[in-house]
């Protein structure tokens, strides 16, 4: 019998970005970044944003400074669990580091948009500072007036990496539409391309061998095949009753 190595779970939180497109067959486009092949986790895959969960995103201190979740969102708090502010916080974070969409309302209730080339500029400023470690989330949002947006995200379901594998995370997958007037781009780290995808596309490039995926990728992107606008998407997420925990298991044997 083969013994693996017993690796910690860090616990992190992931979002599936979705836009509607023009087109009826295409329904949805979803935003993914390529790691880094250097990476020491899904090096060279296509991925979407996401990463740890940090202690201070489980900060009260955050509380005055978020929206949501609402109401109709308390199934996906008690799927959650007591721990529940930390993913959304973490979910809303990395996202903006990663991707630099940022999932927040200004102080005029409006969703952050970067239309104006100057507030663009800032924001990618306040992205990198956020990177290098020299600004937090919540400095952010005191100088922003900002109102992170729990209520335009919607948890859906877990998973966990197998035993065996070098790094194990307990992650919680999120859903959110893209933030109109943003544009969404790889951190040239630890990311080093972007692409808006259709799932379709994206599994039949995967297929080809073009387009690398993670068997946990491929499966929430073909749960999403069906969808034909962020509309429905946001109906059939508030609408959850059960919110499914995935542990895969890795082959063994021959």
């Amino acid at each position: 019998m083969t013994s693996h190595p017993v690796q910690p779970i860090r616990p992190a939180a992931t979002v599936i970005i979705a836009r509607d497109t023009d087109s009826f067959a295409t329904g949805i486009e979803i935003f993914m970044l390529r790691r880094t092949s250097q990476a020491a986790f899904a090096g060279g895959m296509y991925v979407f944003p996401g990463g740890k969960v940090e202690g201070d995103d489980h900060l009260h201190a955050l509380d005055p400074w978020r929206r949501g979740p609402s109401e109709a969102q308390q199934r996906q708090v008690a799927a959650l669990g007591n721990e529940w502010r930390g993913y959304w916080i973490a979910a809303i974070r990395e996202t903006f580091e990663e991707s630099g969409l940022l999932l927040a309302y200004t102080e005029d209730g409006r969703m952050v948009d970067w239309s104006d080339a100057a507030t663009e500029a800032r924001f990618r400023g306040h992205r990198d500072a956020l990177n290098r470690g020299e600004l937090d989330l919540l400095d952010l949002c005191r100088e922003e007036g900002l109102q992170l947006a729990c209520d335009h995200i919607h948890f859906f379901n877990r998973w966990v990496t197998p035993l065996g594998r070098p790094r194990r995370f307990d992650t919680r997958f999120f859903i959110a539409e893209a933030p109109r007037g943003q544009k969404g781009i790889h951190d040239t780290t630890e990311t080093v391309h972007s692409v808006w995808v259709s799932p379709q596309q994206a599994l039949a490039e995967h297929a080809a061998g073009s387009f690398g995926l993670m068997g946990v990728t491929q499966k929430q992107l073909a749960s999403l095949e069906g969808f034909g606008s962020v509309a429905d998407l946001h109906q059939w997420a508030l609408g959850l009753e059960s919110f499914p925990t995935f542990r895969p298991v890795l082959a063994t044997g021959g």
